[in-house]
This record gives structure tokens, C-alpha cells and sequence, in this order.
């Protein structure tokens, strides 16, 4: 941001051009969205990492706004692409008993996976995630007007367009500061367990399951869709929940990630979530995952997650309506984690693995670290490590603690 001062006749009052980055929408109408098809081709070539889920021996890869990847994993040393779903505006995926729930922007599909190779479009429910918007892959906020109008006028924002722009600010001189008269345009950024009918989600999902019930979490709002009928069903209205960026499902719990810290709502009654607690920490991005009552919560830096700090942090949340910070240790850039029968997989500089224990001699506890690749989020799984990274989807054996050996990889990206 850059800014050049003019000086009015009065020398309490100061008038500012300021010039700063923002990504403005690109919207298509509803019915040009809708019209898109949606179709099951032949493997691609998996062009960038997302979100990933695991479902009785195959493996589902979200390409960020095109689609969803098919690969068979019941061999993990070969795995085999099968398929490629054409879904345009997908992000996140959740399975249970057979039915594949997907996001398209704005709405959820559903299909039957009963042959995986060939998933078989059941329906749509329109405008359950009314408040979605696509992520914006840089470091800049959005124009949160615009976004709006477009919204207004029965538009979906489908990407973004960087823009420069020049504005201009008057400022008068209070108690000694500078203070804004008006204001720039708004600039504002934006796993569920296996239970034998679940898949298993990494812990960069916004979509987590508990019992017969579906929960979303996207963009301050959380969905709620019951699936114990032939159909979803919107099971109540959107919740106000705040910036939530990932969900786990825990026992009778949801833990979210969010930009300020790791918050838990009982689900004890599905239909309404209750805020239990808060823990806060320095402002990053933060999947967490759960295991024998000790949260492990991931802040990393970069893009809109805000500032430099990167830490692993172990909470003790034993009392969910009174968790309390063990310990926390400094990462490089640590993003997804996962945990199984006391192994804590994390994406850290790569792939770090600890035995867990006594959370304060966790890193004297680290079993291995696998470098030169950019981890993103993990699934640990019946003694297989599944991890999509910037450049491959790594899978490792860890049967035997003390030699942990890759089985395979799949180029991601050119």
C-alpha cells in the first residue's frame, strides 16, 4: 500500500491517496452455474493439492474449483486413479454409508459410490451454503461490497481478479492520532473419525460428521444436514459461528479451527450446537485433530492466516468446558496433522512423525522426518499414512514404528 499526502488549508486535517490490492469477483449467473455438467471422465493428471477423504479402500482427492479424484488404494504401494468427478466450485467431501456429499460453491450434491469408478449423481440441494465464496489464493482481501451485490442480483461468485485501485482518505488529527473521517473499501479475507460407515477426512475439512448428521463450516456460517432419509435434508437454519476454518468430530464434540483460536460445541443435541469453550492463541490458520482427550492444534503464517508465528500446540481437553494449554512448540510451517493409536503425523518441513506420551517430551519423541516436499494434510490409517503435498500424494507404511517406509506417490502438479 502506498500513499501520497495532501494538506488541507486547516493543519488538524490531512487527505490521503492510498493505493492498495484487492480481488474483485467474477460471478456467473445461477442458471449458467447450474447448467455446467457434472460427469465422471476418465483419470486426470491432478494439477493442484485439496482436500482429501477416505472411504473403504479408495481415496477421494478435491482439485480446488474443478472436481474430485478417484483413486483405488486398496493396494497403497500401486495406487490406481480410476475416475474423475467434473464438479466446478468444489472444495470439501464428506462420506457416509455409501453416499458421497460434495460442495459446488454454493450448493451440495450427493451421489452413490456404490461401483467408485462410477459415482452416480443423486441430487442437489441450491443455496445451502449461501454465504460460500471461493478462496482467493494470495495474500489479499476481498471487496466485500461487491461481493455482496453480485449475491443481490442472484449471481454466484465463481473466482477472483486482482486488482490496483487509488482512493481517497481524509483524516483529522484526535488526541493526538490521525483518525479516519471514511473509510477504504471493505477488505476482508476470508474429520470425521471412522465409525465403519464413515469415510475419514483429513484435518483440513469444513465438513465433519456426528451420528446421522452432516455439518459444514464455510465462511462464518455452519450448515446442518440431517442424512438419515433417502435425501439430505436441510436440518436447520444456517448458525452464525464465526471465521471457522476446519472441523473435527470427537466423541459428543465438535472441534473448530479458527483464525484466533480452537473452540468446542456439543453436539449432544445435534440440531443445536453449544459453544463449550475457547482456547485463544496468536492469529494463524489451524486444523486440529483429537485423540485420548489431548487436542493437537497446528498454527502456521502465510497467506491470509496472518502473522509469523508457526507452532504445534497440545491441549488437554479432557473438560471440554475448561481446556487447558499444555505445551507449545515451535514448527517451520506446519499445516495438516493427524493422529492414531498414539502417533502424531504432522506436515511440517515436509513429514514429521512422533510417538505420542507425555506431551511435554513430545520432541524427543519424534520418530522420523521425511523432507523435500511441501506437506499439506494427512490420513493415518489401518498402518498407512496417506499425504497429499504440493507435489505428490505420499503414502508410507508405519506397521513397525521403527522403520517407517514410503509405498508410493503420485505426481501433483506439472
Amino acid at each position: 500500500m502506498t500513499a501520497g499526502l495532501f494538506f488541507s488549508g486547516c493543519d488538524d486535517t490531512v487527505r490521503e491517496t492510498i493505493k492498495y490490492v484487492i480481488n474483485e469477483p467474477v460471478a456467473m449467473t445461477a442458471a449458467e452455474f447450474r447448467s455446467f455438467p457434472i460427469r465422471t471422465k476418465a483419470p486426470q493428471e491432478i494439477e493442484s493439492q485439496g482436500k482429501i477423504c477416505f472411504y473403504e479402500g479408495y481415496l477421494y482427492i478435491c482439485e480446488p474449483g474443478k472436481g474430485i479424484h478417484i483413486i483405488d488404494n486398496r493396494n497403497p504401494a500401486s495406487p490406481q486413479p480410476v475416475g474423475f468427478i467434473e464438479l466446478l466450485g468444489n472444495a470439501d467431501v464428506a462420506i457416509r454409508d455409501g453416499k458421497l456429499y460434495a460442495d459446488a460453491y454454493v450448493d451440495l450434491l450427493w451421489f452413490d459410490i456404490a461401483n467408485p469408478a462410477q459415482p452416480q449423481l443423486l441430487g442437489r440441494i441450491e443455496e445451502l451454503f449461501n454465504e460460500a465464496l471461493p478462496a482467493t489464493q494470495n495474500d489479499y482481501g476481498y471487496d466485500y461490497n461487491m461481493c455482496m451485490s453480485e449475491k443481490e442480483k442472484g449471481n454466484i461468485v465463481i473466482g477472483w481478479t486482482l486488482k490496483e485501485r487509488s482512493e481517497e482518505v481524509v483524516r483529522y488529527r484526535g488526541n493526538g492520532e490521525y483518525l479516519y473521517l471514511n473509510e477504504m473499501s471493505p477488505n476482508s479475507g476470508g474429520g470425521a473419525i471412522a465409525n465403519g460407515t464413515n469415510g475419514v477426512n483429513g484435518s483440513m475439512s469444513r465438513f465433519g460428521l456426528y451420528k446421522d448428521y452432516l455439518y459444514s463450516v464455510i465462511n462464518y456460517t455452519m450448515a446442518i444436514i440431517d442424512l438419515s432419509g433417502a435425501e439430505p435434508v436441510k436440518a436447520a437454519d444456517g448458525i452464525y459461528i464465526g471465521d471457522v476454518e476446519t472441523i473435527f468430530s470427537y466423541g459428543d464434540n465438535l472441534f473448530l479451527g479458527t483464525p484466533t483460536g480452537m473452540s468446542i460445541y456439543s453436539v449432544k443435541d445435534p440440531l443445536a450446537p453449544e459453544w463449550m469453550s475457547t482456547v485463544w492463541h496468536v492469529f494463524g490458520c489451524d486444523p486440529v485433530v483429537v485423540e485420548n482427550d489431548l487436542a493437537y492444534v497446528t498454527v502456521h503464517s502465510g497467506n491470509l492466516c496472518g502473522q509469523n508465528n508457526n507452532e504445534l500446540l497440545i491441549i488437554d481437553v479432557s473438560d471440554v468446558n475448561s481446556p487447558k494449554l499444555l505445551v507449545s512448540y515451535a514448527m517451520t510451517k506446519p499445516k495438516g496433522l493427524g493422529i492414531d493409536n498414539g502417533t502424531l503425523f504432522l506436515c511440517d518441513d515436509g513429514l514429521k512423525i512422533y510417538k505420542v506420551g507425555d506431551p511435554q517430551q513430545l520432541m524427543a519423541n519424534r520418530l522420523v522426518h521425511f523432507q523435500n516436499m511441501e506437506g499439506y494434510d494427512v490420513i493415518p490409517y489401518n498402518n498407512v499414512l496417506m499425504m497429499i503435498a504440493e507435489d505428490g500424494l505420499y503414502q508410507y507404511d508405519y506397521s513397525d514404528l521403527g522403520k517407517i517406509t514410503q509405498l508410493s506417490r503420485i505426481s501433483v502438479g506439472k
